[in-house]
C-alpha cells in the first residue's frame, strides 16, 4: 500500500486546512486509517482515525475541530482542521492499518502503511 498526503500549509490561527491522502497499491488491505502527528521533540500521536465501517475516534484536543472522513471511490482520506491552534503546528501523517484500536496503541500496532507526511505550521 502506497500512501500519499497533501494539502499541508502554513496558515493564521484560526484558519483551515483539509488534508488528503490517496491510497494506491493493495488497497484491499486496508481496514482502518488514521492520521497521526508528530511535533518537534514530541512524539508521534494519533489524532483522529476511522474504521472501515465508519466508525471514528478523536483525540480530546482535537474534538470538534477535526473532521476525518474516508471517499471509498476516490480512495482517499481526508482531515479537515477548522480552528487551526499554534499547537496543531506538526508533520501529519496518514496510515493505513487493522483497527482503531491497534492504531491507538502506543506505539501503534498493525499499521500497514505510513505516508511520507505534510507539514502543518500555524502562526499567532
Amino acid at each position: 500500500v502506497h500512501l500519499v498526503e497533501s494539502g499541508g500549509g502554513l496558515v493564521q490561527a484560526g484558519g483551515s486546512l483539509r488534508l488528503s491522502c490517496v491510497a494506491s497499491g493493495s488497497i484491499f488491505s486496508i481496514n482502518a486509517m488514521g492520521w497521526f502527528r508528530q511535533a518537534p521533540g514530541k512524539e508521534r500521536e494519533l489524532v483522529a482515525a476511522i474504521s472501515e465501517d465508519g466508525r471514528t475516534h478523536y483525540t480530546d484536543s482535537v474534538k470538534g475541530r477535526f473532521t476525518i472522513s474516508r471517499d471509498y471511490a476516490k480512495n482517499t482520506l481526508y482531515l479537515q482542521i477548522n480552528s487551526l491552534r499554534p499547537e496543531d503546528t506538526a508533520m501529519y501523517y496518514c496510515a493505513a492499518g487493522d483497527t482503531i484500536a491497534t492504531m491507538r496503541l502506543n506505539p501503534p500496532a498493525d499499521i500497514v502503511s505510513w505516508g511520507q507526511g505534510t507539514q502543518v505550521t500555524v502562526s499567532s
